[in-house]
């Protein structure tokens, strides 16, 4: 998979894609990132990015400008999708995810700012994304986020892949409580369950455990439509 990120902020993925899963996964060669720094199509010698919107009020908006010349840079004329991470986007769910890891070569863009230009979301802008309800200072965090879990599902990025398709959220509800040695710490103890080898009975107590903080913690997800 490849992902070229267009960022005013480079230096903010430096240590994020060279540690723990991002790092494995682009040594392996599962994932190529590639970082663009906006500023470098900027038309003046001052590089300016932004200005003041049109209509007045609050806020200063991106340029189209280096907008423009980054994407068409990157895509070289190639049909590549451009995903945008705004406030005004689908919310982020593993299911997107696991849609996105079908995709070969995409490009995120990180706005900064109020807004950016509306002519770039017209003319680029394939998939508007966010990681919730909040507002932030920029994209480059929700790309790091979508980096994150798309990497962890590239072929020969975990260990046992079935890790990752057991996880929260994959098959619809949340996850299960999980224990390691020692079987007894500070006098609590793990279900016997798990230690008695019987793998029927230990599926059923996962699921209804899983179940249960579903129904505790999102019971919106046990909601049909």
């Amino acid at each position: 998979m490849k992902i070229d990120i267009l960022t005013l902020f480079p230096k903010m993925f430096e240590n994020f894609l060279s540690e723990s899963m991002i790092g494995i996964a682009i040594q392996k060669k599962a994932l190529n990132v590639n970082i663009t720094d906006i500023r470098d199509f900027a038309t003046d010698k001052h590089r300016t990015t932004d200005d003041y919107p049109y209509g007045g009020g609050a806020g200063m908006v991106m340029k189209p400008e280096p907008l423009f010349g980054a994407i068409e840079h990157v895509q070289r004329g190639k049909d590549i999708p451009v995903v945008y991470f705004s406030a005004q986007g689908k919310i982020l769910t593993q299911n997107i995810v696991n849609e996105f890891c079908k995709i070969p070569e995409m490009i995120f863009l990180c706005g900064h700012y109020k807004e950016i230009d509306q002519r770039i979301r017209d003319k680029f802008v394939t998939h508007e994304i966010s990681i919730g309800d909040y507002v932030l200072s920029g994209g480059e965090i929700p790309a790091m986020v979508m980096i994150d879990a798309l990497a962890r599902l590239q072929e020969g990025v975990l260990g046992d892949i079935d890790s990752a398709l057991t996880d929260s959220h994959q098959n619809g509800i949340l996850g299960c409580p999980h224990y390691t040695r020692p079987p007894e710490f500070k006098g609590m103890k793990v279900p016997e369950v798990l230690l008695s080898g019987n793998h029927l009975k230990i599926e059923e107590w996962r699921k209804q455990k899983a179940l249960e903080i579903t129904k505790k913690n999102r019971p919106d997800l046990l909601e049909i439509d």
